[in-house]
């Protein structure tokens, strides 16, 4: 994998860039759609490829081992053959699952020790093993086994959480050199930068995993309860210190505002399951607000859903047919609702790029965080 920095905003840290993977390229900002099993929820991959436009997107480590399980995926030769999208693909290592498993799970030096979430069989992660499933899968960019702490960690409780994710970091890392990718494409390791919402730990943190010289670096643990604010600060502690010469991903993030936000503060790549999510609970992103489709006074308005035409739903169904979609229970509503703010994530990121090579990105992100804020 390469990353080359074309531009970088005149008046912020915003840059866009190129990465480069054995299945396509990326160019960068960019959203990822989140393909937790291997697809995207009510997406078919021709509206993935075509109608939402997706350069990349993310499948997931703890539930891909799951089902279908390794031995599957093995014998479809890695998830790229199996699920068909064909274009890069990044797995999640399971440390968020990790930490969203309070209570059927337990972490120890060596690894983590859990229960299914599916049927309660108990099964356990060690750092090599994890590399060793995403060398099953087959992600062009894998990432390291971490923890995760909720945003309101007290200090001690953070330190102890980086200090296990650094020790499990190495054990990734000699891993990964000491092992060879399955189907004859290369694979990228990214470390995760963690330290909660402490200032130090941080900085710790990215000075730690920029030890490795690896091919990009993420920023985890954020968006999991801590105020706004207190994440861009984080952002900006963190990019302070990671190379600009490696793609820097903040994972888990988030709103179309906070994705702007990030992009000013110089993060290259993001992945949320925000718009399908709020899709299929009626609400629609768009470039002059935030849409409820059930409220009553779509019922009679048959305008597009987004009159600027950005996205796959707006040349095709109206607000007043949307509405109904909605109010009556019809599958058919989560589908296009899914699409429509996937391809409004994508639209926002290509646009925000557009804006960086002009140089004109802080006025036009200034305008739209108060366009994207509002409620229609």
């Amino acid at each position: 994998m390469t990353f080359d920095l074309i531009h970088t905003d005149a008046g912020s840290a915003a840059r866009c860039g190129l990465i480069t993977t054995s299945h396509g390229q990326i160019e960068t900002p960019i959203f990822m759609p989140v393909g937790t099993l291997g697809s995207v929820k009510g997406v078919h991959l021709r509206e993935l490829k075509d109608d939402i436009r997706a350069q990349i997107i993310l499948g997931n480590t703890y539930h891909l081992y799951l089902r279908p399980g390794l031995d599957v995926l093995a014998k479809a030769g890695g998830l790229h053959r199996f699920n068909g999208f064909g274009r890069p693909m990044l797995t999640d290592s399971g440390g968020f699952q990790v930490f969203s498993l309070t209570g059927i799970r337990k972490l120890s030096d060596e690894g983590c020790e859990f229960r299914s979430h599916i049927d309660g069989s108990r099964h356990f992660f060690t750092p090599e093993r994890v590399m060793d499933i995403e060398r099953t899968i087959g992600a062009d960019i894998m990432m390291a086994f971490d923890e995760c702490p909720p945003g309101t960690a007290d200090y001690a409780y953070a330190r102890r959480s980086l200090d296990l994710t650094h020790s499990w970091l190495r054990r990734c890392v000699k891993r990964f050199r000491e092992t060879e990718p399955h189907y004859g494409y290369p694979q990228a390791l990214f470390p995760i930068v963690q330290g909660c919402t402490y200032k130090d730990l941080r900085q710790e943190s990215a000075r730690f995993v920029t030890e490795f010289d690896a091919e990009g670096y993420a920023i985890g643990g954020l968006a999991v309860g801590e105020p706004a604010e207190v994440m861009y600060e984080m952002i900006e502690v963190v990019n302070d210190i990671l190379p600009t010469t490696r793609p820097r991903y903040l994972m888990g993030v988030g709103t179309p505002v906070n994705i702007l936000e990030a992009i000013e503060r110089g993060v290259d790549m993001f992945d949320c399951v925000m718009p399908t999510r709020n899709g299929r609970n009626a609400m629609l992103f768009t470039a002059e607000g935030i849409l409820n489709m059930r409220n009553a006074k779509w019922a009679d308005d048959f305008s597009p859903v987004d009159p600027d035409g950005h996205c796959f739903a707006d040349t095709q169904y109206t607000r007043a047919y949307l509405h109904h979609l909605f109010k009556a229970k019809e599958l058919l509503a989560m589908q296009i609702a899914s699409i429509h703010n996937l391809a409004f994530y994508l639209w926002l990121v290509g646009e925000a790029r557009r804006q960086i090579q002009a140089d004109n990105f802080g006025p036009w992100k200034q305008d739209m965080v108060e366009r994207l804020s509002r409620r229609l």
